[in-house]
């Protein structure tokens, strides 16, 4: 089995609780899967909103789905500068004292006091992944890509172990054109 895994860009993006949905898109409304992603169970959907900063705002951002159980928006630091939010970088789901913003859908706005994150770089697997590349849950290591003409070498990425992942890193916009990724990079573990 090759040590090597497919390397990812994860765009601005926001995840929304069933509440949420139906503030922004009225009563009873359901997520609408536009394309399937590569962690199992998860998918972009058809439905797009605005998030509001300070500053200025960004719209046509793709909600992913399904539901979950709080709201979350993942920008790139240049997103969150641009919109004039201070993003702390984060794991999904550790919004706690995280910059707000506001959400704006078709039918309604939903005022968030945290929730906005820059993601950390984090590699996806399943326990058997992570067996056979030598690191367990929560390790954090760096990874090398050769791209043509940036090479580099990430750190700071950190491995996400459970049996509901599909092998795979994800970084930011940011990150990807730092390093000229593009469809079918891969990376492999460095350093531990």
């Amino acid at each position: 089995m090759s040590k090597k895994f497919i390397v990812e860009t994860s765009a601005r993006h926001v995840h929304v609780t069933q509440e949420d949905l139906e503030i922004l898109f009225g009563k009873g409304a359901t997520l609408t899967k536009k394309k399937d992603l590569s962690q199992p169970g998860q998918y972009a959907c058809e439905e797009r909103i605005e998030v509001v900063g300070p500053k200025k705002s960004l719209p046509g951002v793709s909600i992913l789905g399904p539901v979950r159980p709080a709201t979350q928006v993942e920008l790139s630091a240049t997103d969150a500068r641009s919109i004039g939010l201070s993003a702390p970088i984060r794991e999904s789901g550790d919004v706690a004292g995280s910059a707000g913003c506001k959400l704006v859908g078709p039918c309604g706005e939903v005022e968030l006091k945290e929730g906005v994150i820059v993601a950390k770089r984090h590699i996806h697997l399943t326990p058997a992944d992570a067996e056979e590349l030598g690191v367990k849950d929560k390790d954090v290591v760096y990874v090398k890509m050769d791209t043509d003409g940036r090479k580099a070498i990430l750190g700071d990425v950190v491995c996400r172990v459970s049996d509901k992942f599909a092998r795979a890193m994800h970084i930011d916009t940011d990150e990807a054109n730092a390093i000229s990724a593009g469809p079918g990079l891969e990376g492999e573990i460095y350093e531990v």
